[in-house]
């Protein structure tokens, strides 16, 4: 029996692609020992999908903590390296880049000095498990997960809401494995990707500040998760999954409506709007270094970023 409509299915194409000279063939990294066991090295792991006003992408490097800017003509640079683990990155209204690192913390970056410097880098003396993903709000809180190894062996992930006056408020403590989150357009709704529990979850956010009544709002199937997600202006709902090779839209009902299915491997991780009308969908395929685009027919939401802009 068919409950709704099979999902539209959109071919994703191939944008652009590391270049060899960036990536590490055969270098073994702490990372790729803990997360990729049995395979061989992995050359590069590519997330924190951010676009900047002048149409340039940038991603950050997992495993060998680096930071690359695409130009408009696909041409990649490497902006920074550090000792970090970087997943998530968003660009600030002052220009400045924050990422959440899994060794460091919440980071920042400035492109007009190069700088990586700490921002936050530990909760009331007590170090984090190991960030992953981060999302602004219009008035400039941020949201974070701390994920570290949990899984359903350990549900105890972590979301986080700092504030701008410094406030932090810890929001769930008994996340799987905390991934990708982004706020609801009327920002009354926090969606959390739980990606061991292979699902997207729905955080009410109370006026006082407060949460209940989380539950599932959409599951999925397969050896991996939801990854990093995104949202349009109608709510309907991108969801990028890490062992299917597609990016999954879900309506605001939570039924599927379309399948975005990437031409070169399986690891989807990222999904960010991009160009004038907000109506390209750019896609990181990260064991591979590529980069993919499809289009849509929704912009996607306005980010802080941009929302600040006159």
């Amino acid at each position: 029996m068919n409950f709704y409509p099979s999902p539209q299915l959109i071919k994703a194409e191939i944008y652009t692609e590391m270049p060899g000279k960036f990536r590490r063939t055969g270098v073994k990294s702490e990372w790729s020992t803990v997360n990729k066991v049995g395979q061989p090295p992995v050359d590069s792991f590519i997330e924190g999908l951010t676009l900047d006003h002048q149409g340039n992408l940038y991603v950050v490097d997992v495993p060998f903590g680096r930071l690359f800017r695409i130009s408009a003509d696909r041409e990649w640079t490497q902006l920074a390296e550090w000792d970090g683990e970087p997943g998530g990155m968003a660009l600030h209204p002052n220009g400045k880049f924050f990422i959440t690192d899994y060794k460091q913390g919440l980071l920042t970056f400035d492109p007009a000095t190069s700088k990586i410097e700490p921002f936050l880098g530990r909760r009331d003396s007590e170090r984090f498990k190991g960030l992953n993903d981060l999302t602004f709000a219009l008035n400039g809180d941020i949201y974070f997960t701390d994920q570290g190894q949990t899984g359903l062996q350990d549900p105890t992930g972590r979301v986080y809401r700092l504030r701008t006056n410094g406030q932090l408020d810890l929001l769930l403590s008994t996340g799987i494995r905390p991934n990708g989150l982004v706020l609801h357009p009327n920002e009354t709704v926090l969606f959390v990707a739980m990606t061991r529990d292979n699902s997207v979850w729905r955080v009410p956010l109370f006026p006082d500040g407060t949460t209940g009544k989380v539950g599932r709002f959409a599951s999925f199937y397969g050896v991996s998760g939801p990854d990093s997600i995104f949202i349009d202006e109608q709510a309907n709902l991108f969801v990028p999954h890490a062992s299917l090779g597609s990016v999954f839209v879900i309506n605001p009902d939570g039924e599927p409506i379309a399948r975005i299915v990437s031409p070169k491997g399986k690891t989807t991780t990222n999904a960010k709007f991009g160009s004038p009308d907000r109506k390209t969908v750019y896609i990181t395929q990260s064991d591979t270094g590529a980069i993919l685009k499809a289009s849509w027919h929704v912009p996607g939401r306005r980010v802080y970023a941009d929302a600040e802009r006159k």
